[in-house]
Formats: C-alpha cells, sequence, structure tokens
C-alpha cells in the first residue's frame, strides 16, 4: 500500500471521533482523524461544557438568595450578576477542557495522526482533506463517520430574517438579555431558561407539544415545570409559532393556540428546537454510501451500507447526547479494527436534563413501554422522604423504577431531584448487570446520602410483596400476635 494509507480514517474530531480514533490506535491501528474545526465538537465548545459554567453561576446565585431569604438578619438585596464574568468563565472553563482533554498532542502521543481541515470521501477507500496548508488524498482501509451534527431552526416564517440565537451563538454574547424568548421546551431551552432566569432575565419559553421535556417521564416534566414556573418562567405550550420578527435587542414571535392569538416581545430570541447530521459534505455517494435525509442508516455494530465504512453519534440521526457518542464511538473502533461483536447498548440509555431540580431516565418510561406491550410494575419513591433532600430543602423530587413483576429484573427507571443523574446512572450499571430491585434493596448504602433513596425506592419491591395470606400463614406458624398489613398497593409508600 501506499506511504500515507491508514488502517482507519476518523472523519470528525468530536466525542465519538476522539473515542473511536484513540480506541483504534491502543488496539494497534495506524489511525488518523480529521478534524475541521478545534478538537471536542459540539460538547466541549457549543453543548455541555459552555453550559454548565452558566447553569454553576445561576446555581451559587439561586442559592445566595434562598440563604437571605432563610438565614440572613435584615433586608438584603442579591447582588447583580456581572453576566460578562459569567461569560469569561464560560471560555475559561472550555479551555481548560480542551486543554486536558481534547488537545491533538493528547491523540498524538497515543499514535493519532491529527488532521486538520474539510475531509470528503472520493471513492469506496479514499478521501480527500482541504487544509490549511493545502489539499491532500488520504487512501485509507476502514473509516468512521464521527461528523456529529448542528443546529437546525424550524422553518418559520421571518427567521432567516430575525436576530436569533442557537447553542453554537449563545455563548459568545457579551450582554445578558433583560427578556430571553426561547423556542422549544427541550433539555436546552429548560436548562437555558431556568439559568438566565435565575441570573435575572425575564424567561419566555413557548412550545408546540403541551408539556415540557416532552421525551420524559410526563410526571416528572411536570414537577419540573412547576418549579420553573414558581421560579418566574413563563410557559406558552401548545403554541404553535407562526412567524418572528424584529431586529437586534426588539424581536416579537408570533404564535397561535386554540385558534386565539400569542404574541411574545423580548430583547434576544434563543432556538432551541431541532438538529440535523453533518453529512452533506462527505461525498458519501462517490463511497457508494446510501442514507436517508435524516441520517446515516446503522446497524447495531455501527455498521453502513459500506461494509468496511462504519458511523457514530449524530451523523446516523439517532442519538446527540456526548456520553452515548462515546459508546458509539467505542463500538464503532472496536468493530472496525478487532471484528468482534460489539453491539449498541440502546436499552442502556441514559440522559439527563441539568435544571434544578435534575430529570434523568435510563431505558424506556412507563409510557414506552405500555406501548411495547411490556408487563411490568413500578416501584415509585418521593423526595419528600428523602432525609438528605429535607435537610437541604430540596423535597421537589420523585422517584420511579420500572422492573419485571417477580424477578424485579429492572427495565428502566425515571428520576426527577437533586442528583437525578448520579441516581439514574446507579440503575443504569444495574440494569446492564441485571441486578434487581431486590438486590438493590439487599444492599447498604450510607446514610444520609442521596444515593439511599435509590434504594428506599427499590424498597418498595418488599413492600409489595408482603401479601396478607403470607403474613397470616406466617403468623399461624410462631403464634405471633401481630397485625396483619393490607394488600399490595402501588400507592402505598413506606
Amino acid at each position: 500500500m501506499a506511504q500515507t494509507d491508514v488502517d482507519l480514517l476518523v472523519l470528525g474530531g468530536g466525542a465519538a471521533g476522539l473515542t473511536a480514533a484513540g480506541t483504534a490506535a491502543n488496539l494497534g491501528a495506524k489511525t488518523m482523524m480529521v478534524e475541521r474545526h478545534r478538537l471536542g465538537g459540539d460538547c466541549t465548545w457549543t453543548g455541555c461544557v459552555p453550559s454548565k459554567p452558566i447553569l454553576h453561576a445561576a446555581h451559587l446565585r439561586a442559592n445566595a438568595r434562598a440563604f437571605l431569604d432563610r438565614f440572613a438578619s435584615g433586608d438584603m438585596d442579591l447582588p447583580e450578576a456581572d453576566f460578562s464574568g459569567v461569560i469569561r468563565d464560560v471560555h475559561e472553563i472550555r479551555e481548560e477542557v480542551y486543554q486536558d482533554a481534547d488537545a491533538p498532542e493528547i491523540f498524538e502521543a497515543f499514535g493519532v495522526e491529527v488532521g486538520s481541515g474539510n475531509a470528503r470521501l472520493t471513492g469506496p477507500n479514499s478521501a480527500h482533506i482541504d487544509g490549511p496548508d493545502g489539499g491532500r488524498d488520504v487512501p485509507f482501509r476502514k473509516a468512521i463517520l464521527c461528523t456529529g451534527g448542528r443546529a437546525a431552526p424550524p422553518p418559520i416564517t421571518g427567521l432567516d430574517q430575525t436576530p436569533h440565537l442557537t447553542n453554537e451563538s449563545l455563548f459568545e454574547i457579551e450582554r445578558q438579555p433583560r427578556h430571553l424568548v426561547v423556542i422549544g421546551a427541550g433539555p436546552i431551552g429548560c436548562e437555558m431558561g431556568q439559568a438566565f432566569r435565575r441570573l435575572g432575565s425575564e424567561v419566555t419559553v413557548l412550545d408546540r407539544g403541551g408539556e415540557i421535556l416532552g421525551k420524559d417521564d410526563a410526571d416528572h416534566a411536570a414537577i419540573l415545570r412547576g418549579v420553573l414556573e414558581r421560579e418566574g418562567i413563563r410557559f406558552e405550550l401548545g403554541a404553535d409559532i407562526t412567524r418572528v420578527e424584529g431586529e437586534e435587542g426588539a424581536i416579537t414571535v408570533h404564535g397561535e393556540r386554540d385558534g386565539q392569538p400569542i404574541t411574545v416581545e423580548g430583547d434576544v430570541l434563543l432556538i432551541a428546537t431541532g438538529r440535523k447530521p453533518n453529512i452533506e459534505a462527505l461525498g458519501l455517494e462517490q463511497a457508494g454510501e446510501a442514507y436517508p435525509p435524516r441520517g446515516i442508516t446503522v446497524t447495531n455494530r455501527c455498521r453502513t451500507s459500506v461494509g468496511h465504512i462504519r458511523a457514530a453519534r449524530a451523523c446516523p440521526g439517532e442519538y446527540a447526547q456526548t456520553h452515548m457518542s462515546e459508546h458509539m464511538g467505542k463500538q464503532a473502533a472496536t468493530n472496525a479494527v478487532l471484528k468482534v461483536p460489539a453491539a449498541i447498548d440502546r436499552g442502556g440509555m441514559t440522559w439527563t436534563t441539568f435544571t434544578t431540580p435534575e430529570v434523568a431516565q435510563v431505558g424506556p418510561t412507563a409510557a414506552e413501554l405500555r406501548q411495547r406491550g411490556q408487563r411490568f410494575v413500578t416501584y415509585r419513591f418521593p423526595y419528600t422522604k428523602v432525609d438528605r433532600a429535607i435537610t437541604e430543602h430540596a423535597t421537589a423530587g420523585h422517584i420511579k423504577v420500572h422492573a419485571t413483576q417477580w424477578t424485579g429484573k429492572i427495565l428502566g427507571a425515571s428520576v426527577v431531584g437533586e442528583r437525578a443523574g448520579e441516581l439514574v446512572s446507579l440503575y443504569a450499571v444495574a440494569k446492564k448487570a441485571g441486578v434487581s430491585v431486590k438486590t438493590i434493596s439487599d444492599t447498604i448504602f450510607a446514610y444520609p446520602t442521596y444515593g439511599l433513596a435509590a434504594r428506599r425506592a427499590a424498597d418498595q419491591y418488599y413492600v409489595q410483596k408482603a401479601f396478607p395470606a403470607f403474613v397470616d400463614a406466617v403468623k399461624r406458624v410462631f403464634r405471633y400476635r401481630g397485625q396483619t398489613p393490607p394488600p399490595p398497593d402501588p400507592n402505598r409508600v413506606l
């Protein structure tokens, strides 16, 4: 083969590409990774990482308000947020994460050749890279497409002529909005809506759906909505957006609900709906790759319609979460390099909306299980009975664990509340390992922790198995004189 050949060419240097390239190189494959911008992708520059410092700053200010209301002597005003300082912190943390985890030198030390530029496939086993130093042709044996996705605002009349932000531009603004108008009540809309409200902005969130967080447990989404409304966020749900108009600093959103007009005026518009895969310029046709508009179709082993080309991250049009991107990148590289079965664990997919309280999910919701015809039992536990939550005035929360009726094998779990993401991660491990709620209930957890709430929810397995007939039999055999518990009741929580 030519000297420039590589065993594996990875297109894209986001979470999936970084994981795929590192995995392949560590398995002995001569690997090249090409990224058109800086390594790190959406997560480092426009998603997970930059959103968290804003959420953290907003959380600190909300805690300061709570402290003043609860414990301060005398009336004290809450200081105004230094928004320029918040954004400066965002940029500094992005750079720190990049230097610590994503910089090219880190992957070059693994043996990965890192290329910069726009890459496109020119044949089944060849690609061309247009880089800052000119063009280069790269023959390859195998490839993994990890080019991710981008914001795709909906086709709203007037949007092209109206100034607006997406997650790709939100973290570059220098002035705090007076009134932030958000279209989209999904994770981004809820997270940023709460963050900016807590920093002092007015916030209105519009969505065509009847509730927020449409993919999450409906009861838990309602709990979060109640918290956000109490904090002052205005929701306009079930609203069809008909058009937007305006100029820098003055925008208007027009909509309709139940035949009645809706008008919302603000100074900044954030579009928090829709994403599309970055696949148009990849030259997929040249490689013989077939793909629908919504993304490349892949098998459980990340295989595309061209056997030696695999795909991960949002380009298959399935998942946008960083952790799923890493998982798919690892599985794709393992399959490509070792040719051993390494399937995508779609059933173990987790996600978290990082509001306060958090909303998290692993596996299917109860509604999805019912749609599948799956028989299951749901064990519930409220945060009002979690001692750690009580001590921290954080009782707005609830746990649902869905399990098989007799074995207690976990099928899915939904959590809203403090540390919901961590609790769902615990259930994700249990689900992956086939651990039952009975085993979790029999495990010793430290007190008082939020983790103990996961065990308390699992304890309900025993509560629901306390049948009166069995207890009566025990009483007769041992001549006990205590009370017989009532029949199992799914609404009875101990």
